[in-house]
């Protein structure tokens, strides 16, 4: 046994910026390249605006301007600017901050004085630039060491804190800003902040009402009936109930997106449940009065105590210190105005009741098979060994359990490849057989119906929504051929038809796989598309050794460890309004084979080295 020393030698201290470079995890969740949305480089951008946000909702500076060029990040507000003398300490000593002080910041995102010295320190090029009353301080820092700290200067520019900052690719690898999540995440400021103007890379941002405008921009036709709107202190919603299966919700504090909820978004969705029950004097199911509902709740809450630095999740039992809990307070806030408006608009509350009730009988529909087909799935994943699991799954309080992965495969050998050299702590394989069913225009009843949608389904735990999602990645991985491109496209229907939150939420990727191994007796590289293969075979010299991978089973399990590791390309499956996938899946799944054979014909392009491959 070997064994290991431990003295006063061992002990260490490390300086903040030693500590955030070594854990970032802690401060920013994970890191990634930026092909998530919940990836490292946004959360730094997010840190910024934040302050840029607290500002605005002290009544300091109307407009914001955010630039991304490159990987240069700048953001510019008009607020009232750091005091001078403070500016070093504001982003480089921890647990500094004006935020302390509920005064001067009373409803405030940022809190414990730590977010942006974590994009300092996590930054290869950091600059801080503050102007108070026609004086400039700037200072400069790379990777949270100070390397300029300039003299206060006199200056014409209006009040306020301009920061730049180049994420560092030491810790990020090789990261791309996708200019979709940063609007995402720059409108969701407005919406929550009517007035204010943010202008990103030559575009505006701006509302007027709020979460309507959210919903109505993130839904491509209107709902069963008209958005409800309610307005209070502290507290406003907004909902309909579309077509689709599954609860969309947006829910936000303080004008900080809680993409994993909290204690605001359970009230909420319980305050729903129990208005409409009382409304219309019967016991509904809560999942027939939620089914297909797509919904947003912001509130403020003095002091809020989020459940990470990355504050993606509310934790704080009151509004206020002293005050109603979150509960009460949106319970009583919904009951009143809600109750209110449904006796005002009973044309709207008719569409309601009916919605309710369709969804009531449609689970009475499927209540009988669903027993049995839990039954089978637990003794066909025992027997039949469809899912190979792996032993961490998803935890949304749990940091280190982020990316526990299932990859979604065809075949035994493309199945058995990726079990061998799979990670068996985070990375889980399920086998299907054969082409799955094309859903579309089905019930939910084939989900329990059809034996693979029931072993899918199971596997996931989404039978009752994502909140129980054992795998935060769900990983399509087929052959990069047609039969492999028609099983991606039957299992992204079986998604959007039924669990669409599943995609919303950003958990669904498609693997990308290498075309082509390129070698000579001294290196070896995979390449991922025909330039990638032009490229190697020029780098390595005359008469390289070229393999054409043409599906999954051909790659042995040693080489296939290279393409689910740290270095593992995914695809992430995204979506930009949510009602577009009707419209999505009656073209591309749907009947209108004339339409769909039209646009193939039109839009068919063979590359030139394809040509020369098959000459």
């Amino acid at each position: 046994m070997t064994v290991v020393g431990y003295s006063e030698e061992h002990i260490r201290t490390l300086e903040w910026r030693e500590h955030i470079r070594l854990r970032p995890g802690m401060y920013i969740g994970k890191l990634g390249d930026g092909s998530s949305e919940d990836d490292g480089i946004y959360v730094l951008l997010k840190e910024v605006m934040d302050n840029a946000i607290d500002e605005y909702m002290m009544g300091f500076g109307k407009k914001i301007d955010v630039s991304i060029n490159n990987r240069e990040v700048r953001v510019r507000d008009y607020g009232r600017g750091i005091p001078l003398g403070k500016v070093l300490d504001v982003v480089s000593r921890m647990n500094t901050g004006a935020k302390y002080d509920s005064k001067a910041f009373k409803k405030s995102v940022g809190l414990n004085g730590i977010g942006v010295k974590a994009v300092n320190a996590l930054s290869a090029r950091f600059i801080v630039r503050s102007v108070r009353d026609g004086q400039l301080k700037t200072s400069e820092f790379a990777g949270g060491l100070l390397v300029n700290d300039q003299p206060v200067v006199e200056t014409k520019e209006e009040n306020g804190v301009e920061v730049i900052f180049q994420p560092d690719e030491d810790l990020f690898g090789n990261y791309y800003y996708i200019s979709e999540y940063v609007d995402t995440m720059l409108k969701n400021y407005v919406y929550l902040n009517s007035g204010l103007v943010i202008n990103f890379n030559g575009n505006k941002f701006f509302s007027r009402n709020g979460l309507a405008d959210l919903l109505n921009d993130n839904m491509s036709k209107e709902g069963l009936y008209p958005l409800i709107h309610l307005r209070g202190d502290d507290i406003e919603v907004a909902f309909t109930h579309g077509f689709n299966y599954g609860e969309d919700y947006y829910s936000f504090v303080n004008g900080q997106n809680t993409t994993q909820g909290g204690t605001h978004l359970i009230a909420f969705r319980e305050a729903l449940v129990k208005t409409f029950r009382e409304f219309f004097k019967k016991d509904y199911d809560p999942a027939d009065i939620r089914s297909s509902i797509i919904a947003a709740i912001s509130i403020k809450v003095e002091e809020p105590i989020f459940e990470s630095q990355t504050k993606t999740k509310l934790g704080s039992k009151d509004i206020a210190p002293g005050g109603p809990s979150v509960r009460a307070f949106i319970n009583d806030f919904i009951k009143k105005h809600l109750d209110d408006f449904l006796h005002k608009n009973s044309e709207t509350a008719g569409i309601i009741l009916k919605k309710i009730q369709d969804s009531e009988k449609e689970r009475k529909a499927i209540s009988s098979i669903q027993k049995l087909a839990r039954e089978r799935s637990k003794k066909v994943s025992l027997h039949n060994k469809k899912l190979r699991d792996c032993r961490i799954h998803y935890n949304t309080n749990d940091p280190d359990k982020l990316d526990s992965t299932l990859f979604i495969t065809e075949g035994d050998s493309a199945s058995g490849s990726i079990t061998k050299s799979r990670n068996v702590e985070t990375q889980a394989v399920f086998s299907l057989r054969g082409k799955p069913l094309n859903s579309y225009g089905l019930t939910k009843k084939i989900v329990y119906e059809n034996e693979e949608f029931n072993l899918l389904q199971a596997a996931l735990n989404i039978e009752d929504g994502i909140e129980n999602l054992r795998y935060n990645n769900v990983v399509i991985a087929t052959d990069a051929d047609v039969d492999g491109m028609h099983i991606r496209l039957l299992l992204l229907t079986f998604f959007l038809q039924f669990f669409p939150e599943l995609v919303r939420k950003g958990h669904v990727y498609i693997l990308q796989t290498p075309l082509f191994r390129v070698r000579n007796k001294k290196e070896t590289r995979y390449c991922y598309s025909y330039e990638e293969k032009a490229k190697a075979i020029k780098d390595l010299g005359p008469d390289p050794e070229i393999t054409r991978f043409k599906g999954l089973g051909e790659i042995s399990p040693d080489e296939f460890g290279h393409f689910i590791g740290k270095d593992m390309r995914l695809e992430p499956v995204r979506m930009k309004k949510n009602d577009f996938i009707n419209g999505y899946l009656e073209f591309y799944m749907g009947k209108n084979t004339p339409e769909r054979q039209d646009f193939i014909i039109e839009n068919l392009r063979i590359e030139e080295d394809v040509v020369e491959e098959i000459q």
